[in-house]
C-alpha cells in the first residue's frame, strides 16, 4: 500500500496543541522541531514519522493518539474498493437522501475556501454514510439516488487528494467515481472524472495527455452542462502549456460561447456548477501560461476584483493563484520586479495548495533566470513554504 498522510493526524496534532495553549513557535522549541515542520504536519502536507508522532504525544500528553493514527494509515484503496463494490440493491426516507443530496453541495461549495486537509475528513465521513446506505434494502429510484450521490462525493475526494499530492489515493477514487457514474448512468460526473484527470496529469508537465483527457471529457459530458464548459476550458490550459497560442485563443472563444448566456449558479461557489464569473479568472491563466501579451490586463482585473483589499478576499486560495498568474504575465511583459512582488504574497499567504505548488516555483525560475535581486527572498520564502519538504528545484513540470 502507498503511504499517504492520515488528515486526522493534523487535525489532533492541533487540537492537543490548543488545548495546550502553545502556538506552532512554543510546539516547536518543546520538541525540538521547526515551525514550518509543525505546520506540514497540521496541515496534512507532510506525513509524520512514528517517532515523532510518539515525541509529540509525549510533549503534548496526548495518550499515544497520535502515534496510533500513524500506526494505522487509512488504505485508500481498499476504501475505495469497498465503495466500488457496494452497489447492491434499509428503507431510506426522502428526508435521508435530501439531507445527502444537501451535504454533497455543501461540501463541494467548501472546496475554494477550505484548506484541503480540512475538508478531507468530512467529505470520507459523508462518503461512509452513503456506503452504509448503499448496503440497505433501497429501490431502484433511491439506489440511484445513492450512486449519484457517492459519485459526487468520491470525486471530490479525488480532487483535494490531487491537491495534497496524494496521487495514489485520487486515482483509487476517480476509478470509484467513474464506476458509481456508470451504474448510475450519470454521464456528466463521468465528464468530471476525465476533467479533473486531465487537471492532475496537466500539473504533472503531461500536456498532451491533459490534451487528449479534456477533449474526452467534453465527448462524454451533456451539452450545455459545467462539465463540457470546464473541460474546454482544461483544453485551453493545455494548449497554453503546450505553447500554441493560436489553438489556445480558439478554445477560450469556444468557452466564451459556451458560457455566453449561462447563468449564475444559485451557489456560485459550487465545485460542479460553471460560474461565468470565473471565466475571466481562466482566461487570465491561460494566457499567463501561453506567454499572451493580452493576460497582463486580464489578469490584473481579476485580482482586482478578487481582493479588492489586499487582505485576500472571500476566496483567498483564488487570489493567492490570481498572483501566480499576473506575475508569470508581468515577467512576459518586462516587469519581473512587481512578479516577485506578487508571487511573495501568494507563497506567504499559505494559500497556495501542493498540487498548484509548480505555479510558484516556475515564477521563481524565470525571476531568477532575469537576476532579479528580490529573487532571493521569494527563494528563502518559496523554501519555507513548500509543501511535504519537496525541492524547489524539482516542483516545475517539464
Amino acid at each position: 500500500m502507498a503511504s499517504s498522510v492520515d488528515p486526522r493526524f493534523g487535525v489532533a496534532l492541533r487540537e492537543f496543541r490548543e488545548r495546550r495553549g502553545l502556538s506552532l513557535r512554543s510546539l516547536g522549541q518543546l520538541a525540538h522541531r521547526s515551525k514550518s515542520h509543525l505546520h506540514e504536519l497540521e496541515a496534512g502536507l507532510k506525513a509524520p514519522t512514528v517517532d515523532t508522532a510518539r515525541h509529540l504525544d509525549r510533549i503534548l500528553d496526548a495518550g499515544g493518539v497520535l502515534a496510533r493514527l500513524v500506526d494505522a494509515p487509512i488504505d485508500h484503496a481498499a476504501e475505495a474498493g469497498e465503495l466500488r463494490a457496494r452497489v447492491a440493491a434499509s428503507d431510506v426516507s426522502n428526508d435521508t437522501l435530501e439531507r445527502i443530496e444537501q451535504g454533497v453541495d455543501d461540501l463541494a461549495s467548501s472546496y475554494p475556501t477550505m484548506a484541503p486537509a480540512d475538508l478531507l475528513p468530512l467529505v470520507r465521513r459523508h462518503l461512509s454514510y452513503v456506503v452504509r446506505l448503499l448496503d440497505g434494502r433501497l429501490t431502484l429510484a433511491q439506489q440511484r439516488r445513492l450512486l449519484v450521490a457517492g459519485g459526487w462525493l468520491a470525486v471530490l475526494r479525488a480532487t483535494v487528494h490531487i491537491d495534497l499530492r496524494q496521487r495514489n489515493s485520487a486515482a483509487a477514487h476517480l476509478r470509484a467515481a467513474r464506476e458509481l457514474a456508470e451504474h448510475a448512468e450519470h454521464p456528466e460526473i463521468q465528464a468530471w472524472c476525465l476533467e479533473t484527470r486531465a487537471w492532475d496529469v496537466l500539473t504533472q508537465g503531461d500536456h498532451r495527455s491533459a490534451l487528449d483527457l479534456s477533449q474526452q471529457a467534453q465527448r462524454v459530458a451533456p451539452p450545455g452542462s459545467s462539465a463540457r464548459i470546464q473541460a474546454t476550458a482544461q483544453e485551453a490550459r493545455a494548449w497554453a502549456r503546450i505553447g500554441d497560442v493560436a489553438a489556445t485563443r480558439r478554445t477560450l472563444d469556444r468557452v466564451e460561447r459556451l458560457a455566453a448566456n449561462l447563468p449564475v449558479p444559485e451557489r456560485a461557489e459550487h465545485h460542479y456548477r460553471y460560474d461565468p464569473a470565473k471565466a475571466a479568472a481562466y482566461t487570465a491563466t491561460t494566457l499567463a501560461w501561453a506567454g499572451d501579451p493580452g493576460a497582463e490586463q486580464v489578469a490584473r482585473a481579476v485580482l482586482a476584483d478578487l481582493d479588492p483589499h489586499g487582505d485576500g478576499g472571500a476566496r483567498p486560495r483564488r487570489s493567492a493563484s490570481a498572483r501566480l498568474d499576473l506575475g508569470l504575465a508581468l515577467v512576459a511583459a518586462g516587469q519581473p520586479d512587481e512578479a516577485v512582488a506578487l508571487g511573495a504574497q501568494a507563497v506567504a499567504s499559505g494559500r497556495v495548495v501542493p498540487s498548484n505548488w509548480w505555479r510558484a516555483a516556475e515564477l521563481l525560475a524565470k525571476v531568477e533566470d532575469l537576476g532579479v535581486p528580490e529573487a532571493a527572498m521569494f527563494r528563502e520564502l518559496c523554501v519555507e513554504y513548500a509543501p511535504g519538504g519537496r525541492s524547489i528545484a524539482d516542483s516545475t513540470p517539464s
